[in-house]
């Protein structure tokens, strides 16, 4: 599995060792995997799988190979292109010779190689082109979601980060960008039936939510569920822009004109790719609560007298 020891991949990874999969997952550095080595089927392997012949080995005995890579920037090393296409491209190339025939793919909402708004987005429809041309010797399941939130997620927790450092105050690109953020396990679980389900093979999934929210409710939920204050500056297309190119060369982009470009297309289904796999996708704002809830200062507080008293 690609990407297995990620924020998605760790759950999937775990949901499939559960239900008595062996799994062998690469990664840079065998430190970023540590939490998956406890279990007892998931072999970790320290290995660049953007070398062919090393890609070859990893799929070497595999019925079934997942792709879960992908980057939301670019760095050094590390591209769009890269990640996303030339990466894709030889794994289709493995999986041939290997003979691997069962691929399942992450993409994302709104990926098109003829008219994507970003950088991002063009290169994720690419690596659908690739994969779809293959279909004669390689059946592929293709997953679309919106954005992913979930306990180690890098939407809600980068939110309230900000929102700490700030004091409550965001300046905000695109607010009324639209998402329907879909459950880590939700988006997990779709892989999982789509595995064991014949005729996911070919088709692509769109996974969304249960709602719809503009990035200003988000932020605002996100604020709400930590215990933050939250006062939200929208930003005029053209500031937005120069946002993007300032953050842009910061270290860590917190925030890129890429990302904008991303923003200017909502991410939300048009086809309900959770209802044909039989899922029926959890609310955002209960969960979210669970785990940004009582990280507030005042929170922390409340706990630690609460401990006292005992």
């Amino acid at each position: 599995m690609l990407g297995g020891s990620g924020f998605v991949g760790s759950e999937l990874v775990s949901r499939l060792a559960s239900a008595g999969h062996w799994l062998r997952v690469p990664t840079r550095a065998a430190s970023h995997a540590a939490h998956l080595s406890v279990l007892p089927t998931v072999e970790i392997v320290t290995a660049n799988v953007q070398d062919p012949r090393v890609l070859g080995e990893l799929l070497s005995g595999m019925d079934v190979a997942i792709n879960l890579v992908g980057i939301l920037n670019e760095r050094a090393g590390a591209t769009f292109e890269s990640a996303h296409v030339e990466l894709v491209a030889k794994l289709i190339d493995a999986a041939r010779i290997g003979r691997v025939r069962r691929l399942l793919h992450m993409s994302a909402l709104g990926a098109s190689a003829a008219d994507g708004p970003s950088r991002y987005l063009r290169s994720k429809g690419r690596a659908e082109s690739l994969l779809r041309e293959a279909a004669s010797f390689l059946d592929c399941t293709i997953f679309r979601p919106s954005v992913i939130f979930g306990p180690q997620d890098s939407l809600t927790n980068r939110f309230a980060a900000l929102l700490r450092l700030s004091r409550g105050i965001l300046p905000l690109a695109r607010p009324r960008a639209r998402f329907a953020p879909i459950y880590v396990e939700d988006a997990a679980e779709a892989f999982t039936r789509a595995l064991r389900t014949a005729s996911a093979i070919g088709r692509t999934y769109e996974l969304c939510g249960p709602e719809v929210f503009t990035l200003a409710e988000i932020v605002r939920l996100t604020a709400q569920s930590a215990e933050l204050p939250c006062h939200i500056v929208p930003l005029p297309d053209l500031i937005a822009r120069l946002q993007g190119i300032v953050f842009g060369l910061l270290p860590g982009k917190p925030f890129s004109l890429d990302n904008f470009r991303s923003l200017t297309r909502d991410s939300v289904c048009s086809e309900n790719g959770c209802a044909a796999l039989g899922i029926e996708p959890q609310r955002m704002a209960p969960i979210v609560s669970q785990y940004l809830g009582g990280q507030s200062m005042a929170a922390r507080f409340n706990r630690y007298r609460a401990m006292a008293d005992r």
